[in-house]
């Protein structure tokens, strides 16, 4: 008797168990790239792309400007950045996207920390896109002396990432059509930056496209294309980049 109860509890553990792990799944799968961005990890035209378990890298085989460090949106990976980078690369900038455990930036806040160990001699700007934002405000807080700039792709700091009395440049990109943002956080957030901070609003660009990993649940309909919103994401970067020299 005692050792069908057994059993059947061990049977009732293991539905349980194997449930966790299904509803696990369910909130943890990511958000993969798409369309150009497999083609964009390839190395050639002046850029090699490495990949590690850390970060993934486009160095520009000329490189002429800062270095940029970049953290994922919650749930997307990070080769869905891959377009985007490659074009800052292309003008000269070398780009490392962080890697996260389950590709939640919240798990890993200090990923900027070996990539700068790594390349002493570059200076950087520190950024990311939605929730990696906000991670990246919160390095760039404890660790002003270490980074140029901090940028935010509809994104904004919190309390824990404040730079307001910071000597840190900072900008803040965001479309237009973008219904993922919490408005209200992100408005919050505006009183965390510094005074020099830039605002860009991308007219017609929504929340997902700052990436390539397709639409995004509760986004909105975006007006431009994905090439046209990163392909102006990236002017805003460079313009703001150009006056940090």
């Amino acid at each position: 008797m005692i050792k069908k109860r057994t059993k059947r509890g061990l049977i009732i553990l293991l539905a349980f168990g194997a449930a966790a792990a299904g509803t696990l799944w369910f909130y943890l799968k990511p958000y993969t790239p798409e369309g150009q961005a497999e083609s964009a990890l390839i190395s050639g035209r002046g850029i090699l792309v490495e990949r590690n378990d850390n970060w993934i890298s486009f160095e520009p085989s000329t490189a002429s400007g800062t270095g940029i460090i970049f953290y994922p949106g919650d749930l997307v990976e990070a080769e869905a950045y891959a377009p985007l980078a490659r074009r800052l690369a292309a003008a000269g900038h070398p780009v490392y996207i962080a890697r996260m455990p389950l590709n939640l930036a919240v798990t890993r806040s200090d990923a900027a920390e070996d990539i700068i160990r790594v390349h002493p001699k570059l200076s950087f700007v520190l950024g990311g896109h939605s929730l990696g934002g906000v991670m990246a405000s919160r390095f760039a807080a404890s660790h002003p002396d270490e980074l140029a700039g901090v940028f935010f792709l509809a994104s904004y700091p919190d309390a824990k990432g404040s730079l307001k009395s910071t000597t840190l440049a900072a900008l803040s990109v965001l479309g237009t059509e973008d219904k993922v943002l919490d408005r209200k956080k992100y408005l919050e957030g505006r009183a965390y930056l510094p005074d020099n901070t830039v605002y860009y609003s991308l007219e017609g660009g929504n929340h997902a496209q700052f990436g390539s990993y397709g639409s995004q649940k509760g986004d909105g309909e975006a007006t431009i294309s994905e090439d046209q919103q990163q392909a102006e994401t990236v002017r805003a970067l460079l313009d703001w980049m150009n006056n940090l020299r």
